[in-house]
Parts: C-alpha cells; sequence; structure tokens
C-alpha cells in the first residue's frame, strides 16, 4: 500500500479549517483522476459527505455514499466495536467486544440498530433505490478522517467485492493504528495528517469541528443533483 502524507502536518492538530478546506486540500493531491469517467467518489455518511462533494466537485468527477456505518457501544453513541454496511456484510472488533465482555446477543441486537438506522437514513435521504455499481472501477473513498479504521475497512471490503478495479482512501487525518488496518487492503492511501497517539480524536486535526446533520445531508445531496442535471 502506498502512502501520501504531508510531513509538514504529521503529528500536528488543528490543521484544518474545516470539511471543505480538507476536502479541497486532499483535491490537490488526487489530480491525476481530473475528468476521469472511471473513477468515482464515494462519502461515509455523514462528515464524509462535505469532503467527498467538495473533491468531486473539485476533479469533476462522479459522486455517491457509500452506505456503512459504525457499531456503537449501547453505553456510548461516539464509541464503536466494528461497522455494518446497507447490504448486512459487517466487520467486528473481535479484541474489543472481548475486552468489553459484549455478548452475541447484544452485539447481534448493535448490529441490527445500526442497520435500522440505515435504512432511516436511506428513506431520509430520498435513497430508496441505492445499490453500489463499481465493477472496473476506480473507487476514490472518503471520510473525514479515521480512528480506529473499522469503518472504512468495511467500505473497502464492500466496493472490493463489487468487482472495482482499484481503490484509494482519501483523508485528511487518521492514526497510524488505522492505516496499518488498510495495509495491503487498498492500492493507495492519501492522509495528510498521520498521528500515531495513543488517544485519537478526528475532532482535533479541525479549527471547526461540528456534526453534519441528516437534514444537512439531505440538502448537500439535492444540490449535487441540481449541478449534475445541468
Amino acid at each position: 500500500m502506498k502512502i501520501i502524507d504531508d510531513p509538514l502536518l504529521r503529528e500536528k492538530i488543528r490543521v484544518f479549517r474545516d470539511r471543505i478546506d480538507a476536502g479541497e486540500r486532499l483535491a490537490e493531491k488526487l489530480q491525476e483522476y481530473r475528468d476521469r469517467r472511471d473513477t468515482v467518489v464515494l462519502a461515509i455518511p455523514s462528515g464524509g459527505v462535505p469532503l467527498g462533494l467538495t473533491i468531486s466537485k473539485k476533479l469533476n468527477l462522479e459522486f455517491n455514499l457509500i452506505m456503512v456505518r459504525k457499531i456503537h457501544f449501547p453505553w456510548n453513541p461516539e464509541a464503536g466495536f466494528g461497522a455494518v454496511s446497507w447490504d448486512e456484510t459487517y466487520l467486528l472488533n473481535y479484541e474489543l467486544i472481548k475486552l468489553t465482555r459484549l455478548s452475541p446477543k447484544i452485539v447481534a441486537e448493535c448490529i441490527s440498530h445500526e442497520l435500522e438506522e440505515i435504512k432511516l437514513r436511506l428513506k431520509e435521504w430520498r435513497l430508496g433505490e441505492y445499490d453500489l455499481n463499481v465493477k472496473d472501477r476506480i473507487v476514490i473513498i472518503t471520510d473525514d478522517g479515521l480512528a480506529s479504521g473499522y469503518t472504512m475497512s468495511l467500505a473497502v471490503e464492500v466496493v472490493k467485492k463489487r468487482g472495482c478495479r482499484r481503490v484509494i482512501v482519501a483523508v485528511p487525518t487518521a492514526s497510524t493504528e488505522a492505516l496499518k488496518l488498510l495495509s495491503g487492503k487498498i492500492d493507495e492511501a492519501i492522509c495528510l495528517n498521520i498521528r500515531s497517539s495513543t488517544i485519537f480524536a478526528v475532532a482535533d486535526a479541525y479549527v471547526e469541528w461540528r456534526d453534519i446533520s441528516n437534514d444537512e445531508v439531505r440538502r448537500l445531496l439535492l444540490e449535487y443533483d441540481s449541478m449534475r442535471r445541468k
């Protein structure tokens, strides 16, 4: 796996103004894919959507969502122990499950809950006919950052299962552990800000950080559809 980063940003925090700034800077590293009809940008909701759309607009590339979601602990809506996709593919952190003593029943319930949330989002975002056709295509998968890397790793598994030709992960920030998890699974990782601290928060890479609401995602998708029809 080839890794491209910015040596000046290593181990630093507050290096991006916001997600739009981060997307613009990632687009600069992806110029070789400009205007390519065989390439698509896939964003992990919700934080990856502003990033993915920025890259898509800057490079004139097709855009889509990749509907994968972190499997959250029942007692902590911020932390997770794996990821699940809309097609019910899932990836679990078995070491963490063992450490926290989650029973198989609780794990199954958590997966089911996240699948229901994905279905609700597809409905709310008017993506009832959602599918992902990436056969023989180059995919650029983006998110606003990688902490554990499990959600991105699942996204990679999903697109490879669907026969894509090449996988590039493009993220503003990531932990070294997350990049290790992706090693051997993708062709290239573009990560501007790599940090090796044991306590890693994606938000620390940004000056302005906020949650992206479902309403905002819906608005951004409508704007993209309107632009595409012109």
